[in-house]
């Protein structure tokens, strides 16, 4: 049996779910989510949980039962906390600005890169280079996060780039003369 899958996912207080025509809704203080819920797994909605119940014992049926309950977790903790990601600049030169909503960074190319925030997603710039990625939906912030990331990676040699804020570059050793 799923171990995550059949555990109920908790409504706090001021969270709504409904379902309707196969795609859950879930409104909170922060926003609403919507999400399209596969046919294998059905839901069952009261006003303190939601519980995620499959079709059989096969193992992509179980398989979904868990991710699905997970995204729903995440939604839940979307419209009532939000999520963030952290990133740092480090390079010389290396700068980042907020220009109305859109991200502009200077990372060493002829041209500045803007970025535009799709959804609800916003941007911060801290002081010492560093850029925090926040929004309700997990997925999104993560997928913002990463193409920030890639417009400059970190390079190995002199640790120069775009990286997450926990993310470590291993170094390695430039030429010996």
């Amino acid at each position: 049996m799923s171990r995550i899958g059949k555990l109920p996912v908790e409504l706090p207080d001021k969270v709504q779910a409904s379902l309707k025509g196969g795609e859950l809704t879930v409104k909170g203080p922060r926003g609403e989510l919507t999400r399209k819920i596969h046919e294998k797994v059905s839901l069952d909605i009261s006003a303190e949980e939601i519980v995620v119940k499959r079709q059989s014992d096969s193992k992509e049926d179980k398989s979904l039962q868990g991710m699905t309950r997970s995204i729903i977790d995440s939604m839940v903790e979307g419209v009532t906390k939000g999520f963030s990601k952290k990133l740092e600049m480090n390079g010389v030169g290396y700068s980042a600005s907020l220009q109305g909503k859109s991200l502009q960074l200077e990372v060493g190319y002829s041209h500045p890169v803007v970025i535009e925030p799709p959804g609800n997603i916003e941007f911060e710039v801290g002081k010492k280079n560093t850029i925090t990625v926040s929004g309700n939906d997990k997925q999104l912030v993560g997928d913002v996060a990463a193409r920030i990331r890639s417009v400059r990676e970190p390079e190995p040699y002199k640790g120069k780039g775009i990286k997450y804020a926990e993310e470590r570059i291993r170094r390695k050793e430039g030429k010996t003369g």
